[in-house]
């Protein structure tokens, strides 16, 4: 009987972990942001990446995704008070900050010290091939990533499989 109890109780803390990242609840930064790429969750950058990547909409990653000045400052009022510094509640958003050093702007999400860790394991194939590109297609193996889940039990690697730490 107490084994059936720990089973049940273990069932439901796995069923309860919530988002590792706040999901993105913010209707502008979804349009303006998420219809052209995947809508990173703002708790997986710094505030002065943000800034940066806000400062350089001319020239983001290679396009030109310039937007009004307003629009602009909105959407850079929900990145900054999210950004993972500010998220600290989030197990994701904590342990990139932490990895962050000082005095260094990284300019993408691939460039972070935990993002780097977290990948080292996975080969060069897994990510060039066609599936998925580059390491910031999270969605092409983070199955939950729109929801702020980016555990290993939510990684399915195209023509690999699930992925196992």
């Amino acid at each position: 009987m107490r084994f059936l109890l720990f089973v049940f109780i273990a069932i439901l803390s796995l069923e309860a972990k919530g988002p590792d990242v706040r999901p993105v609840d913010n209707e502008l930064y979804k349009k303006e942001c998420a219809t052209c790429h995947y809508g990173y969750q703002p708790g997986l950058l710094p505030t002065q990446s943000w800034e940066f990547i806000m400062q350089n909409l001319e020239n983001h990653y290679g396009s030109d995704a310039s937007i009004d000045d307003e629009t602009n400052k909105s959407i850079l009022s929900y990145l900054l008070a999210n950004a993972s510094q500010n998220a600290m509640n989030y197990k994701r958003s904590a342990k990139i900050t932490n990895s962050l050093e000082n005095g260094v702007l990284y300019k993408s999400i691939t460039e972070i010290p935990y993002h780097i860790k977290k990948h080292r394991k996975i080969e060069k194939w897994m990510i060039t091939q066609k599936e998925v590109k580059t390491l910031s297609n999270c969605t092409a193996c983070h199955k939950k990533a729109d929801q702020g889940i980016y555990g290993d039990d939510s990684v399915n690697i195209p023509n690999y499989g699930v992925w196992r730490d």
